[in-house]
């Protein structure tokens, strides 16, 4: 962990933010480090049952910082690659998806190139009315290679994908969401992503674990391979503790104490 990212967690929810404000949280070598330790030491947590990422300041990201790159961060290695395939600046995006826990992005401000991309591993994205969009690659004659491609296969049609890359011209938050990068647009997008943390965590953690790996299989796979994955992940948290606690709870009308 460095100065670049911060983590407070209270109530099983991680409050994760980008933290170099001056710079529009522009992505550096530093800040790179910082984003994959965040999400490495996050993963072995058992106590944080959702994540909340957002960024200080007037922006979410703005993405690369060339000033910095060009004056030695073009030294990344991009053909290391971590466990699950991605390279380290894959890994900013795409760690937040393998997460075990559900990611929330709350976003403002910019998410432009990189910030896009590292807003779009979250499972769930709000943005402020006012937030300004872009795919900035082509902006720099460079390509989206932070496991953008990857993630928005799921959620924005190709043809969208392909004009917004081609051109990087900018969009608002209302063509966010029609296209799909957003979920919803809320006033006040860290607030709304903190209750909806709230509301997540006081689910059975397991069921909502077994959930996220469901969905994310589900993107690969073919039907006979998800009917086998719903039943195994069923499996995995039926009659154990926390969804027997569940049951009691609902029907003695009470919050249910699930164990981490």
């Amino acid at each position: 962990m460095n100065d670049r990212v911060t983590i407070a967690i209270e109530d099983g929810v991680a409050d994760v933010r980008l933290a170099r404000p001056d710079k529009m949280n522009a992505l550096d070598p530093a800040m790179f480090d910082g984003i994959v330790a965040a999400i490495d030491r996050l993963a072995d947590d058992r106590a944080v049952r959702v994540v909340v990422l957002s960024g200080e300041g007037r922006a979410f990201c703005a993405g690369l910082d060339m000033a910095s790159m060009a004056s030695g961060g073009s030294g990344i290695d991009l053909n290391a690659r971590h466990a699950d395939g991605s390279n380290i600046v894959q890994r900013v995006a795409w760690g937040w998806r393998m997460l075990p826990q559900p990611v929330i992005a709350a976003v403002h401000g910019v998410a432009f190139g990189g910030g896009l991309q590292i807003m779009s591993g979250a499972d769930i994205r709000l943005a402020a009315q006012n937030t300004r969009f872009a795919i900035r690659e082509a902006h720099w004659g460079l390509v989206p290679d932070m496991a953008g491609p990857t993630l928005w296969r799921t959620l924005v049609r190709d043809d969208v994908l392909r004009e917004l890359s081609y051109t990087a011209r900018e969009f608002d938050a209302a063509e966010a969401l029609t296209h799909g990068f957003v979920t919803r647009i809320a006033d006040d997008p860290l607030a709304a992503a903190i209750a909806l943390a709230r509301e997540i965590a006081s689910r059975n953690p397991d069921a909502v674990r077994a959930t996220k790996r469901l969905y994310n299989r589900a993107a690969d796979a073919d039907a006979p391979g998800t009917l086998r994955a719903e039943a195994e992940e069923q499996l995995r948290v039926i009659r154990q503790p926390n969804q027997v606690e569940a049951v009691r709870a609902n029907l003695e009308k009470r919050a249910p104490r699930f164990a981490d």
